[in-house]
């Protein structure tokens, strides 16, 4: 659970209390990288994130309401942050590919919930353009979690023919997100590996 920024803390913090700021920083930096994390996968771009997060709050703290959400507004910077990020990522075939590598080995357990009903309209989308037994199998297995012999079994296929449908799958939905503005659903949505 996030912890709960005081009005006072905050006052102090826009007069420049060098001590407010370490505080909240304690209170926040680790759930401003966890947010980090889910987006980019990368722990070196995760922490410079964070830097640039907390840079941000002190330069413009000023400007902050001190009866605010802190937590509310550290994730609303962290997040378009880490957008920006990913659009530069995009633009970049190295660090798209580095970016394709984390997904694939990051843990289908590390998802965030928090995103989830975003997760379900973007990625729902870019599923229903697959063709119809790519849709299929692509959804036993990776929302009703059937193994290839369970999915081949079930549609009276080889494994061999399922696992090939689910590379293709991915490799359509990779090319669609690339495309998109909404890439860093990819990082939240697939982990690849489960699926191969």
């Amino acid at each position: 659970m996030k912890k709960t920024i005081s009005a006072n803390t905050i006052s102090l913090l826009k007069n420049g209390d060098a001590d407010s700021f370490e505080s909240i920083y304690e209170d926040l930096s680790e759930p401003v990288y966890s947010l980090a994390i889910h987006f980019l996968k990368d722990t070196d771009w995760s922490e410079e994130i964070v830097q640039e997060v907390f840079l941000r709050l002190w330069v413009n703290r000023e400007k902050l309401d001190e009866d605010g959400n802190m937590w509310l507004y550290l994730y609303v910077l962290t997040k378009r942050l880490c957008l920006n990020r990913l659009r530069e990522i995009r633009r970049s075939k190295e660090s798209f590919e580095q970016l394709m590598c984390k997904i694939e080995h990051f843990s289908v357990n590390t998802q965030n919930h928090v995103f989830s009903a975003d997760l379900e309209k973007y990625v729902d989308k870019a599923i229903s353009l697959l063709p119809e037994r790519q849709k299929v199998i692509f959804r036993l297995s990776r929302f009703e979690g059937l193994s290839h012999k369970e999915i081949a079994d079930e549609l009276g296929i080889s494994p061999n023919t399922v696992k090939n449908h689910i590379v293709e799958a991915i490799k359509t939905l990779k090319k669609s997100l690339h495309k998109s503005d909404y890439l860093y659903f990819l990082a939240f949505s697939f982990s690849l590996s489960a699926f191969l």
